[in-house]
């Protein structure tokens, strides 16, 4: 049963990379309190502490089916691509908190450290030759070579 779960979540997170690659939309769900969040079930921070997670979905509906329990007061927000990829990616690796890909109702869903998911992303974008206005890099190549830099 366990590997059920864990494939499924697999899957998720592999349609995800494919949706939002092509519809070039990540949705979040937000509040007056700032963005839906959840703690990692399989990461910890240096204090023995539940690593923060931020979550995104690749479909409105499976985003709104999750505006319920302690997100039932959050909205659905659209971010650009190149917008997730350039800040948010980033910024979530600088601040130490894992991106939650396509939690389901239960709370569960694909922890993915933010440039392992920059990276799938880029592989996705190279392999369907779609062009991206990245803003803070030169072209595609240049983020791949400074995330993989970045990620050791």
């Amino acid at each position: 049963m366990e590997q059920q779960g864990s494939d499924l979540i697999e899957n998720r997170y592999k349609n995800f990379i494919k949706t939002v690659c092509e519809t070039d939309i990540v949705y979040a769900l937000q509040n007056h309190e700032g963005f839906a969040t959840s703690a990692s079930a399989h990461y910890e921070n240096e204090r023995g502490k539940p690593v923060d997670i931020l979550c995104f979905w690749g479909e409105n509906g499976r985003a709104k089916s999750c505006t319920i329990n302690h997100w039932a007061n959050y909205q659905i927000t659209e971010i650009a691509l190149v917008d997730f990829i350039e800040n948010w990616g980033v910024g979530m690796e600088n601040d130490g908190i894992l991106a939650g890909i396509e939690f389901d109702q239960n709370m569960f869903g694909y922890e993915a450290k933010p440039l392992d998911l920059i990276l799938a992303l880029v592989a996705e974008i190279k392999a369907t030759n779609k062009e991206l206005p990245l803003q803070k890099f030169e072209n595609i190549a240049d983020l791949e070579e400074q995330a993989k830099e970045a990620n050791g």
